[in-house]
Order: structure tokens, then sequence, then C-alpha cells
């Protein structure tokens, strides 16, 4: 096989192929942050397994219509409440019209598989839940500290070391960076308000980010909870 010498390491060329045998490796995830806002989502099922994909999309301000023949406590409440769409009936192939975004999450896989099938068959982005070969994208596992998001995937071959890699970036990352970021938001519109040298705007958005400055701001923090406790 031809390839290209670039030092220490050695590239495949363009203009190969890959043996019989070989088999090509799956292509990465691409991680990205969606904006749903405003944007019409559909949730197949309504059960235990369906009601936290919801909760997430109504947090992110998605319009959520969910389709299921029955529904758990939580999705009526929503639906009572306006908050979602709940038609009460078997998923059917027009559900998916208009949708930005949809969710399997029924306990029949010929039904998760059917909506996946028909939403890519739309190009409709598409989650079957617990079924990675009919996804088009995962839900990761989340540490939420206000505006701050970390995610972890493992492409779907364990769930688990997502879970515990979550925990314990929980006890890394504690309900202090949620203060600290809103002030580093408000210091940054500040610097931006100022006409200023863009690479030394740079180094002080970098300062303020640094380890330093975080150590100090849970300084002055624990020292205004303590004065507080004292009043």
């Amino acid at each position: 096989m031809k390839s290209v010498s670039t030092g220490p390491v050695t590239t495949i060329a363009a203009n190969t192929s890959l043996p019989q045998n070989a088999k090509p490796e799956a292509a990465a995830l691409f991680p990205i942050f969606l904006r749903l806002e405003g944007r019409a989502c559909l949730v197949i099922g309504a059960g235990a397994v369906a009601q936290p994909k919801i909760a997430s999309l109504l947090a992110s301000g998605a319009k959520v219509t969910v389709v299921a023949p029955r529904a758990g406590g939580a999705v009526r409440a929503w639906a009572e409440a306006g908050e979602i769409r709940w038609e009460a009936r078997p998923f059917v192939p027009a559900d998916l019209d208009g949708a930005f975004l949809a969710v399997a999450a029924t306990s029949v896989t010929e039904v998760n598989q059917q909506v996946f099938q028909e939403a890519r068959r739309r190009n409709i982005l598409v989650n079957a839940v617990d079924d990675p070969p009919h996804c088009d994208f995962y839900y990761g596992s989340v540490v939420r500290r206000g505006a701050l998001q970390i995610a972890i995937s493992t492409d779907g071959k364990s769930p688990a070391l997502a879970q515990r890699l979550r925990q314990e970036m929980e006890n890394t990352y504690g309900g202090e960076y949620e203060r600290w970021l809103d002030e580093l938001g408000r210091e940054r519109q500040q610097l931006f308000a100022i006409e200023m040298d863009r690479e030394l705007r740079c180094q002080w958005l970098h300062a303020l980010a640094s380890r330093k400055s975080y150590e100090e701001f849970v300084c002055r923090l624990r020292v205004a909870e303590n004065g507080e406790d004292q009043e």
C-alpha cells in the first residue's frame, strides 16, 4: 500500500484504497449544542422513558408535541397546563410533518424503528431511545451549572461510563461555577463595551477565566457567605 511519510507519522495516501478485509472506522460524532427555542419537536411515547426527554425539550424552549395513546401523570399535567400538545392516539407518519427533531420513546421496538425510518425519509433528526443504530443523535450525560453545560458521550458504547464521568465532574464543578460564570458574562459585556485593542481584550478575557481568577472568586464568595452568617 502506498504511503506518504510525514516524519515520525505515516499517513495513507488519498488515492489508495483499503484492503478488502479492512473495516473503515465509524465517523466521529459531531459535538453540538442546538438552539431549540420555538422549534417543533415531536416525541412518540409518553411513559417513564419519554418523560425526561420531554422535560429536556421543554427546558430548551421547544414547541413539543407528544403522540401516545396513554400518558403518565407528568405528561398529562404538561398537556393540561398548555406546555405541550398531546395527541392521545398511535403514531402516524404525518405526525412528522413540520418537525425539526423527533424522539421515539415507546416500549415497542417496531414503532420506534418506524419513526426512525419515516424521520430519515424526511431528513428530520431522530433519536430512538436505547437503540443506537436508529439514532442521528444521542442524549449525553450532562453536568449543568446554570449556563455551564458539560456534555459527555461515549458514542453509545458505554452509557454507564458516561454516567460515572458525569458524577465525578459534578463533584469537581460545584454550584459556585454557576455564579462565577454569571460574573464572567457581565465582565465580558463590559470589556466589549469599551474600545480597546483586540489582542488586549483577549488577554483580559483569558485572565478572567483562569484558575487563579476562579480561586479568587471562591475566596470572595466564602467571605461574603461567612459575613452573612454572622449578621
